[in-house]
């Protein structure tokens, strides 16, 4: 990869609304050539997707989210990839990854309710054959998210323990 692909790359994971105009001055080439290699950058897969990150508390979110990590038998020829792909494809994983130590996958989950997450675990990733176990972790606050801080501002909405 090309050094100013990776440096249009970084400007971009810190502001993905950042035009062609803006990369181009900050890296002092042309809007023309930020623009082709955005666009290559895209093609190639490099770049997946733009996204936004919503600040739960401030929007008033009332969405579930958990972490739930899964112990897998491999599978023969496939390893991790098949289970993981299977897993992958339920609307309400956001993120999966394989991990190393005690569980195999990390895979993260949005759903409306406790519920919801408690249907996930036992109806869906505890029937596949080769999950041999599951621990739950519900994400009770947000603190940061992809490098941003989750903040309102300079609100303190807990009371002081101080006398």
């Amino acid at each position: 990869m090309k050094a100013i692909e990776k440096d249009i790359l970084a400007l971009l994971q810190e502001d993905s609304r950042m035009g062609a105009d803006r990369l181009a001055a900050m890296l002092g080439i042309t809007a023309e050539e930020a623009a082709a290699t955005v666009r290559q950058l895209e093609e190639s897969g490099a770049i997946v997707k733009y996204t936004t990150i919503v600040n739960g508390d401030v929007s008033e979110d009332e969405t579930v989210e958990a972490l739930i990590e899964v112990k897998v038998t491999p599978q023969r020829g496939a390893g991790f990839d098949a289970i993981a792909q299977e897993i992958a494809e339920h609307d309400e994983v956001k993120n999966l990854y394989l991990m190393s130590g005690g569980y195999d996958l990390a895979v993260i989950v949005e759903c409306k309710s406790l519920k919801g997450v408690s249907r996930f675990v036992s109806e869906r990733i505890s029937t596949y054959d080769t999950v041999l176990s599951t621990a739950t972790h519900f994400i009770l606050k947000k603190y940061k998210v992809e490098g941003a801080l989750m903040k309102k501002g300079d609100d303190i909405d807990r009371l002081s323990v101080q006398p």
